[in-house]
């Protein structure tokens, strides 16, 4: 096995014991789909540049915290989330990515592009609470699927299933999802 066919939670453990080689591998990997939900989130590619510096920093910087416990890309999306949720509420994003990327002026954020993407954070709360009743497969899947915006193919390569399994799992998942949707608080 090479060090490209490790999983992402093998590389990031890597990463943790200064394999610098292990973390390029893993920003590779996922630096698109972390890119694209940040640019989704606040509709500027500087912004979601800036932004995108200060996750993957943040990832450096917690890599001896990860636990392998987690799947790496649910921890990678979560510090993305927070990342934008703090950066939105403040109205600006953080000084340090700023200075690190040679940028001197604060980007600030009109009031309804902050309540837009504040609405956008409140809902994907509400969603992954109702996510977090889903079997571990069919969350896995749905969140693979919807959330990372990945491929049937991918998923199915990843999981070492077929792709007609993950179509099954993520229909299932997003029924029960619907069905929990219509039922009264």
């Amino acid at each position: 096995m090479t060090v490209a066919d490790e999983s992402d939670e093998t590389l990031m453990m890597r990463y943790g014991r200064g394999d610098a080689a292990a973390f390029d591998l893993l920003y590779r990997r996922h630096e698109m789909r972390v890119w694209r939900y940040l640019k989704r989130n606040v509709g500027n590619r500087a912004t979601a540049d800036e932004l995108m510096q200060e996750v993957w920093f943040a990832v450096a910087r917690d890599a001896l915290r990860y636990e392998p416990s987690a799947r790496f890309t649910t921890w990678l999306f979560t510090i993305a989330h927070n990342t934008l949720v703090t950066s939105l509420r403040r109205g600006q994003v953080e000084v340090r990515a700023r200075r690190r990327v040679g940028i001197r002026e604060a980007l600030e954020f009109a009031p309804d592009e902050l309540e837009r993407v504040e609405a956008v954070a409140s809902r994907d709360d509400w969603v992954l609470e109702l996510m977090k009743r889903l079997p571990a497969e069919q969350r896995e899947a749905v969140r693979s699927r919807i959330v990372d915006e990945r491929s049937y193919t991918e998923i199915a390569t990843e999981l070492r299933t077929s792709e007609l399994v993950i179509r099954k799992r993520v229909s299932r998942g997003l029924a029960t999802l619907r069905n929990q949707l219509k039922e009264p608080s």
